[in-house]
């Protein structure tokens, strides 16, 4: 694969404090006052301001898939809905950058950790649904015949990762799992778009990245895993998850859960569909029959959750405060104050 090839295909806050009335209508639905409790949720439902959402993708998620696929937009039509699609990103960061910017209205999928980051730094973002997908393939992988074939061959070796990403918390869980200082190992922290060049051109010894981007590294790179999520490591950490502006939840929750059910119909799908669906990420991310093949032996399994799940919310903060302990993310934090309130 050329760096060409490899740029294209990987093209794949202190929250604002409750308002008064927000924290009165709170109080009197615990004070069980089911008169008000009703027409309220109902009206904050209903709530809509635009017959638009501008939503981001990258190649090879679920993003992709649905733009690929057409369900989705059809589905929000019903509802008097229209689509405009804004991409593709590379990764999570800049599509939270987007949505911080205005230019889109929910980010594309990505990972929880840097959402989180960002949060904490002060964009104006909140969580309106999260996705786990398993089995979890990310993964450090090596160039065959590089002498990096586990974990301790990484001492005194250089790492690509994404900064507050699925690439650095795996390879701190992989040397904490081999009792490895991480001061051991050269971080080196560079986006999907530059990592792949650079591991093609042996400017770095490994590299941590997720699908499609790994499998199509194994496969185009001739490398092989050092460290494999989905075997290696027995815990999760980081989740699929779509934010929105703190404002737009606010004033277009109507289109937030019209959003939110598309999504989780078209995980469906994915999940019931994997033969044609892994057809269908291919077409989007315009990678080879072999890394569609490797994909597919995968059986790719989706698993939606809400922002009122308060079983997989109890797991995120979990995680997150594993992250912020190991300055992955640079302090602790409450996710229920990133939740859209839906």
């Amino acid at each position: 694969m050329t760096s060409a090839v490899s740029t294209d295909v990987f093209d794949a806050p202190h929250a604002p404090s409750s308002s008064r009335r927000s924290f009165l209508q709170a109080g009197l639905l615990a004070g069980g006052l089911a008169a008000l409790q009703a027409p309220a949720f109902a009206a904050n439902r209903a709530a809509r301001n635009t017959d638009t959402v501008r939503l981001a993708w990258g190649r090879g998620g679920l993003p992709g898939l649905a733009k690929t696929r057409g369900a989705f937009e059809k589905r929000l039509a019903q509802d008097g809905i229209k689509v405009q699609w804004v991409g593709p990103f590379p990764n999570h960061a800049p599509s939270l950058q987007a949505v911080t910017g205005g230019s889109s209205d929910f980010g594309f999928g990505g990972s929880t950790t840097p959402a989180l980051a960002a949060m904490i730094a002060g964009s104006p973002l909140v969580f309106t649904q999260f996705a786990i997908v398993e089995p979890r393939s990310t993964a450090i992988i090596a160039k065959d015949g590089s002498g990096i074939d586990k974990v301790q061959d990484l001492v005194g070796k250089s790492v690509a990762v994404n900064r507050s990403g699925l690439g650095e918390f795996l390879l701190v869980a992989a040397l904490e799992k081999h009792g490895i200082d991480r001061s051991k190992v050269k971080f080196v922290y560079l986006n999907p778009p530059d990592a792949g060049p650079a591991f093609a051109q042996g400017k770095i010894d490994a590299w941590s990245m997720w699908s499609p981007g790994v499998d199509i590294a194994r496969t185009e790179y001739k490398a092989h895993d050092v460290f494999f999520e989905g075997r290696d490591l027995d815990f999760l950490i980081d989740f699929n998850s779509y934010v929105t502006h703190r404002k737009f939840a606010e004033e277009n929750t109507a289109i937030v859960h019209a959003v939110n059910a598309a999504y989780a119909a078209e995980a469906q799908w994915a999940t019931q569909n994997a033969s044609e669906a892994e057809a269908l990420y291919q077409q989007d991310a315009n990678y080879s029959d072999a890394v569609r093949a490797s994909l597919l032996q995968l059986k790719r399994r989706w698993e939606v959750h809400g922002v009122n799940d308060a079983a997989f919310i109890q797991k995120f903060q979990n995680a997150a405060d594993w992250l912020s302990q190991r300055k992955i993310l640079p302090q602790k934090v409450q996710v229920k104050d990133y939740l859209a309130r839906l």
